[in-house]
Parts: structure tokens; C-alpha cells; sequence
């Protein structure tokens, strides 16, 4: 159980390792929401590598961790405004997550298969995201 424990630890002090220069490119802001003046934990996006990854780290707020963990808290109407506009981010990490939520969304939203459809998506990117959908 303390190895378990003992390497959690250490994974969190090697992501943590990130958060300056994550907090300098998310503007200290939500870089899904963008929502500023709350606090932000560093979220890796699976399938996270062996060894943590800059570019697998974002910096959210604990609403969006909230619905990324339990999709069937998305509010779609929040993100039919933001996700637009992220699905052509040029970070791979963020794009990564427009399509995942856009997927999720596309369920029951014409508007995000709208997006989906019209957006020029990498093929690497598109793997990521295929393989951890919400």
C-alpha cells in the first residue's frame, strides 16, 4: 500500500514540477472555460504516458475536472460558446478535449456534430482523443 501511495507522491511532485510554466501559458486562466479568479489544478489527459508529460497537462478549474470525471454533469449550453473556438486550438492537449466533449455533447446537440464536422482535425489528434472518450 506505501509504494502505491509512495509513487502517487511522486508523480504529483513531478506535475507539479509543470505548474509555473503551465499557469504562464493558461494566463492563469481555466484553459477550457477560461474562467479566471478561481483556483486551477493541473489535469493530465489520459491515457497519461508512464512518466508525466507537459503536453499532456492542462490547468482547469475544479468545475470542469468535475464534468471531464462525471460527463453526466455537462451543462452543453455552457459550452456551446467555448467549444468553437477550442476544437481549433493550437494545442493538441486542448483539442484533445474540445473533441472528447464535443462527442459527449453531439449525443444530444446537433450544434457540437455541427462543430465537429466542419473542423479540420489532425489524425494524431483524433487517436488521442479516441482513445479515452468521456
Amino acid at each position: 500500500m506505501a509504494k502505491g501511495f509512495d509513487t502517487h507522491q511522486a508523480r504529483l511532485n513531478e506535475l507539479n514540477l509543470f505548474g509555473k510554466d503551465l499557469a504562464r501559458r493558461a494566463k492563469s486562466k481555466c484553459e477550457l472555460s477560461g474562467e479566471s479568479g478561481v483556483p486551477l489544478k493541473i489535469y493530465e489527459v489520459e491515457p497519461v504516458p508512464k512518466e508525466p508529460e507537459f503536453k499532456h497537462c492542462v490547468m482547469l478549474s475544479e468545475l470542469v475536472i468535475e464534468q471531464l470525471q462525471k460527463p453526466k454533469n455537462i451543462n452543453a449550453k455552457t459550452w456551446r460558446g467555448i467549444l468553437p473556438e477550442l476544437v481549433w486550438s493550437e494545442l493538441e492537449v486542448i483539442q484533445v478535449l474540445a473533441i472528447r466533449l464535443l462527442r459527449h455533447i453531439a449525443r444530444s446537440e446537433a450544434w457540437a456534430q455541427e462543430v465537429l464536422d466542419e473542423a479540420f482535425i489532425d489524425e494524431t489528434t483524433l487517436e488521442w482523443a479516441d482513445k479515452c472518450p468521456l
